[in-house]
């Protein structure tokens, strides 16, 4: 016994002796990644922060210190300027019309087909899956010219109502892929669970699957809603009269004369992200836990 008890004393301390040794290189590697993530997160931040000094400074600072240079002094004209220029009290209401129509009944087709897509024993689901995903795969710009003629002829130009239908047929591809993933990681057996105590499909849908999916739900929401602000090109084509143009094209307003106020312009983009920024700032945990819960076993 005495031959065992100084092996069991060292042991410990050879291996304690060597842990400070092996975690030195793994502390210096943790200081350089930090500094290199650091670095690519300023030059990430930069042309947001370019964008700021730009809109609060004054035309001619901006011409006589040039882009890059700290502003002699500040100013918020620009911002009253941009919003009459922009015609901002117009557009911000049409993005918000559209976008509070859009979007959930974007989310609730994409979730309805998603589940059925992931749950239901259906007919040609693979190739209805298909179908859906090849969607994901279709350039919006060769659209335009037969969306345009189809938006013609059923009298839906010029109208926010009319972009409804080109975008939720862009948007309800990637929604269905997010949610059809989250739903296959739900547990079959609440499914069945249900079913056993006569549930149909519409009730399972309604009170199981999607309260159980809100991250999933609210994440491809938050998404379709900023892809529903910032859609330029269908606004561009179908819209024509200045009451009915949402926030992207109400931007092309600086163009012509007020081609070189470059500090007014950078004015009028920060009004039209300001609410993206403050949706991405306060929901960006529901982001991407949503896009990652459908990659983890349930």
């Amino acid at each position: 016994m005495t031959a065992i008890a100084p092996a069991q004393v060292t042991a410990p301390a050879s291996a304690t002796a060597t842990e400070p040794v092996s975690s030195g290189p793994k502390g210096r590697r943790g200081l350089v990644l930090t500094l290199v993530l650091a670095v690519i997160a300023l030059f990430w931040i930069s042309p947001l922060a370019l964008l700021v000094i730009t809109a609060v400074r004054p035309l001619a600072d901006f011409i006589g210190n040039g882009p890059l240079s700290w502003p002699d002094q500040l100013t918020w004209e620009n911002f009253k300027d941009a919003w009459g220029i922009g015609n901002f009290a117009t557009t911000y209401k049409n993005s918000a019309i559209l976008a509070l129509i859009k979007v959930p009944l974007g989310v609730l087709v994409s979730a309805m087909l998603g589940f059925a897509l992931a749950k239901l024993r259906m007919k040609f689901r693979r190739t209805v899956m298909f179908t859906v995903f090849l969607g994901l795969t279709i350039p919006i710009y060769i659209t335009i010219v037969p969306v345009f003629i189809m938006m013609r002829s059923a009298g839906a130009t010029d109208s926010i109502f009319g972009l409804i239908g080109p975008y939720l047929a862009f948007g309800i591809p990637f929604e269905v892929l997010v949610l059809q993933s989250f739903f296959r990681q739900l547990p079959d057996e609440i499914i069945e669970a249900a079913r056993v105590d006569g549930a149909g499909d519409w009730r399972v849908f309604f009170t199981m699957i999607l309260p159980l999916s809100v991250p999933a739900l609210v994440t491809v929401a938050i998404l379709d809603a900023v892809a529903t602000w910032n859609e330029f090109l269908f606004a561009l084509i179908l819209l024509n009269s200045d009451a009915h143009k949402t926030i992207p094209v109400g931007l092309l307003n600086f163009q012509g004369q007020f081609a070189n106020n470059n500090t007014g312009l950078a004015a009028g983009i920060l009004i039209a992200v300001v609410p993206i920024l403050i949706a991405y700032t306060l929901l960006q945990r529901w982001i991407v836990g949503g896009l990652t819960a459908g990659s983890l076993k349930g």
